[in-house]
């Protein structure tokens, strides 16, 4: 594992949970429990958390950042993509699909969150992409 956590800055941290409650909602992960503050996404590989920046200043997103999540199906990066419209997120990096790169073929849906921080779910379906 290349991490044991990532925290990211909301506004107004009900609306931002609102949207990750939806989004990752879609690929398996339960709903954020707040603790001290923050809202936390446990997985097995894992946290994923959210809270207002410690320094009272304004939450804003990287420039060149994404962080991904990883999607049992193409099924799944289909409904994170929907859901997290649904609930505030916007469409960037044009609609799920197939991308080609050099890890191979991906499945692929990017949105940025109502902060702005750009986050995608992704599936690597088998060669055959007639079996995912």
């Amino acid at each position: 594992m290349m991490f044991s956590h990532i925290m990211l800055g909301a506004n107004d941290l009900e609306v931002s949970k609102n949207f990750y409650d939806a989004a990752l909602g879609a690929l398996g992960i339960k709903a954020g429990s707040f603790s001290h503050g923050r809202y936390f996404y446990r997985g097995p590989a894992g946290v994923f958390a959210i809270t207002k920046p410690l320094d009272g200043k304004e939450a804003t997103h990287a420039n060149g950042g994404t962080i991904g999540f990883s999607a049992k199906s193409i099924d799944d990066v289909n409904t994170f993509y929907t859901s997290g419209i649904a609930h505030g997120g916007s469409s960037c990096e044009g609609e799920p699909g197939y991308r080609e790169g050099v890890a191979g073929t991906i499945y692929i849906a990017w949105l940025r969150d109502p902060v702005g921080n750009k986050i995608c779910a992704m599936h690597r379906p088998p060669q055959d992409r007639t079996k995912s």
